[in-house]
This record gives structure tokens, C-alpha cells and sequence, in this order.
């Protein structure tokens, strides 16, 4: 009798021990998915991106910038981006999920910058104190457009939510992604898959 007990308290025991290495190698990979905010300055950034094309210089010139004008200055910037890959990203500073998913675009927009166009949309901050305050603390290498109204950002995302991501492949076709990227691999998998690879 304690010679049948042995191999099912050992097999007992492996299958507890597999349990918890399941549940711990579960637990590392859920916490290494979000990303950690970058801890570069605007003009580290810009260095890291140096010698980018010319209309994604442009972008990266005005890192963390707020700019006014509107759907007009948006659809003039988005004409001068024709036949590149573009990423917008609507957010507000009051938007918990958008201030979750700003590390990862702090990332995906310093290693894919120099293929990729990267613009923010600030849609329905009643304060522009809050959206520049909120850009300090998150710096990322390209400008936003500010939207008080929150017309531009839901016209850009057909969508009043936040936070909202468009992306746009060489030829122009659009995809649009509802809610955060809370995974730096997530957000690069869709650039990839719905602006460069498209």
C-alpha cells in the first residue's frame, strides 16, 4: 500500500510544483507587458531620431509641442505625410487609460520614428494647462494637436471616446483601434500590421 501512495504523492507534488512555476512565469510576463515610462528628455529624444526623412523631422522638431489651428493644420500636416505611415493617437490628461497606454507610445514612436509618423490629438481637455502639464510628465517625440471641442478627435476617429488610435498605410488606408495599448508589443504588432506592412 505505501509503495502505490509514493508515485501518486510525487505525481501530486509535480503537478503542484508545475502550478507555480505556471502561475509565477504568468504573473512576470503580465508585469513585464507594461511598459515603464521613458525616462529620456525631449532633446534626448530628438537625438535619438537625428537624421529621420524630412517630414518626420518635422515631426520630432516639435516633440511634445501643443498646437493650435485645428482640422486645417492637421490635414495640411497629413498632406505633407502622403505615401508614409502615420499613427494617430487621440488622448485628454484626464483619461486614465490614455495616461496607462503613454508609455507605450513613448516607446513605439522612438524605435519606429524614423518609418513611421506619429501625431497626438488632445481632444475635450477643457485646459490647456493640464494637456501641456500631462506632455511633461509623458514626453514623446512627436506634437499633438489640441482639440478642445473634441470635434477634430472624433472626426479624425469616428469616435467620442478616448483614448482611440488611427493608423494610416502608405496609401492612405485607415484602421482604427478602440481603447489603450497597455502592451509596447502590442501597439508596435499593429503599427507593423496596419501602417508599415499593410
Amino acid at each position: 500500500m505505501t509503495a502505490k501512495r509514493t508515485p501518486i504523492v510525487a505525481l501530486g507534488a509535480a503537478l503542484v510544483a508545475l502550478l507555480v512555476v505556471g502561475l509565477v512565469e504568468l504573473a512576470g510576463s503580465s508585469t513585464s507587458q507594461a511598459p515603464t515610462p521613458v525616462k529620456l528628455t525631449l532633446a534626448q529624444m530628438r537625438a535619438s531620431l537625428a537624421g529621420s526623412p524630412q517630414p518626420l523631422a518635422e515631426l520630432h522638431a516639435q516633440a511634445g509641442q501643443l498646437l493650435s489651428g485645428g482640422a486645417s493644420r492637421l490635414q495640411a500636416r497629413l498632406a505633407s505625410l502622403r505615401g508614409r505611415a502615420v499613427v494617430i493617437n487621440k488622448w485628454a490628461s484626464w483619461c486614465e487609460p490614455c495616461r496607462a497606454e503613454f508609455a507605450a507610445f513613448q516607446r513605439a514612436s522612438l524605435s519606429q520614428g524614423r518609418r513611421v509618423a506619429f501625431i497626438g490629438i488632445d481632444s475635450g481637455d477643457s485646459s490647456r494647462a493640464d494637456a501641456l502639464a500631462f506632455l511633461r510628465s509623458f514626453p514623446v517625440s512627436y506634437p499633438s494637436y489640441y482639440d478642445r471641442s473634441g470635434r477634430l478627435g472624433a472626426a479624425v476617429t469616428d469616435s467620442t471616446f478616448t483614448p482611440v488610435t488611427v493608423f494610416y498605410d502608405r496609401r492612405g488606408a485607415q484602421f482604427i483601434h478602440q481603447g489603450p495599448y497597455l502592451s509596447e508589443a502590442k501597439l508596435e504588432q499593429d503599427v507593423r500590421r496596419y501602417a508599415l506592412d499593410a
